[in-house]
């Protein structure tokens, strides 16, 4: 397993894992993605803020990562922060932990960049999504409405509760 920044001959591929993710998000909860713009992942990737787990050769999983989210994060932005986004595993792949890597490999990053926290978000309200988080060695700081989702991906826009979470580098 090796953690590579994702490419632009990589886009039709991350796709087709959050066309998977939201597929397995609609049978296991009652919230999904719905979609996002292909710009805002090619920007991410010329950003080097998008990034690919490969397997034997394979893409199994992607994540998007950012140092500024102030829409959720509001104050707590302000604090040196590395955000995890769009977590997509490979259904094939389901079930190997990528998470805690993630979080690992995040960590370690986090410190070569002078980062103090790595974060994520997810709906509230998904104990077992929350639990998997918690399990992976993230602090649980509890929810957050938004009050401006404008301009997030349009999944945030339902103006729900987000569970927030947490490691200190």
């Amino acid at each position: 397993m090796i953690i590579l920044n994702s490419s632009l001959a990589d886009v039709n591929t991350i796709f087709n894992l959050y066309n998977q993710a939201t597929e397995h998000q609609k049978k296991v909860f009652t919230k999904n993605w719905v979609g996002f713009e292909k710009s805002l992942i090619e920007a991410e990737i010329l950003e080097n803020h998008q990034w690919k787990i490969i397997v034997d050769g394979q893409i199994a999983c992607v994540f998007a990562t950012t140092f500024n989210d102030p829409l959720i994060w509001e104050e707590k932005d302000l604090e040196p922060s590395i955000y995890i986004h769009r977590i997509a595993t490979a259904t094939a792949f389901r079930g190997n932990g990528f998470v805690k890597h993630i979080a690992n490999w995040a960590v370690q990053y986090a410190k070569t960049v002078n980062r103090s926290f790595v974060r994520l978000d997810t709906w509230g309200g998904n104990i077992k999504l929350n639990q998997y988080y918690m399990d992976c060695g993230f602090t649980y700081l509890g929810t957050r409405s938004l009050k401006d989702s404008s301009r997030l991906p349009a999944h945030y826009k339902e103006g729900e509760l987000y569970s927030l979470f947490e490691i200190p580098v």
